[in-house]
């Protein structure tokens, strides 16, 4: 059944999180390759160390570790999450796949950070014999200035 695009505007959240530095460590190591639970490997040598060592990013621009960009998917994703599985929508999961994501950041994420993500249906409508929806949210830092906005794009395949 197709999701009703009167659906548009539809919202989910609030969802928080709390950025840890130990999920920042991790995040660090899987993108760079390494296996972060499984203890099998360090950081390679060339991940910056503000992603992951206290004492050099204390010394850097940042004064202190921070998050890799890509790390807000982690808790900006969320809201797409609700939406997909929103019986209102409808959406078969076993149809859903990935269709893109963008972020605009406008504050560098830090351990300890308290974020509140919301977010909306933006857009439903089809390419072809294929249904795509676009859920955009947007992530509040602890001292109410918005940190990340995204757009998640699903398609459900006709």
């Amino acid at each position: 059944m197709p999701i009703d695009p009167a659906l548009v505007g539809r919202r989910w959240g609030p969802f928080r999180y709390t950025v840890g530095l130990e999920k920042l460590r991790e995040y660090a190591s899987a993108i760079s390759g390494g296996m972060p639970n499984l203890g099998l490997s360090g950081l390679p040598e060339d991940v910056h160390p503000v992603l992951h060592d206290e004492g050099a990013a204390a010394r850097g621009p940042y004064h202190g570790v921070i998050a890799f960009p890509t790390f807000a998917v982690t808790f900006a994703i969320t809201p797409f999450g609700a939406a997909v599985l929103d019986p209102a929508l409808g959406v078969d999961l076993l149809r859903l796949v990935h269709a893109g994501q963008d972020f605009e950041f406008l504050e560098v994420l830090r351990p300890g950070d308290v974020l509140t993500t919301h977010g909306e249906l933006v857009e439903v409508s089809m390419r072809g014999r294929h249904e795509v929806l676009v859920v955009r949210t947007e992530s509040v830092n602890q001292h109410g200035r918005t940190a990340v906005r995204g757009l998640f794009t699903g398609l459900v395949r006709g």
